[in-house]
């Protein structure tokens, strides 16, 4: 699943997009498929899937950041 920040936001730093999926901001689900173009936290995330691709940077770097409860 690939996930890319909400509302506008961006994010400059792996660090920065760890920090906020861990404080369970929102981030709009990019990747095709179920749930495409809904809004979704690493709450929601939890159980249903091991680890998500994040994009940041303008979109134009990825990181895989694992989901844990």
């Amino acid at each position: 699943m690939t996930l890319v920040p909400s509302y506008g936001k961006d994010y400059k730093s792996i660090k920065e997009v760890k920090e906020a999926f861990n404080a369970n901001k929102d981030f709009l689900i990019a990747s095709c498929g179920f749930g495409a173009g809904q809004y979704v936290n690493r709450k929601q995330l939890v159980g249903i899937e091991r680890s998500v691709m994040i994009r940041y940077a303008k979109l134009t770097k990825e990181v895989e950041v694992e989901v844990k409860s």
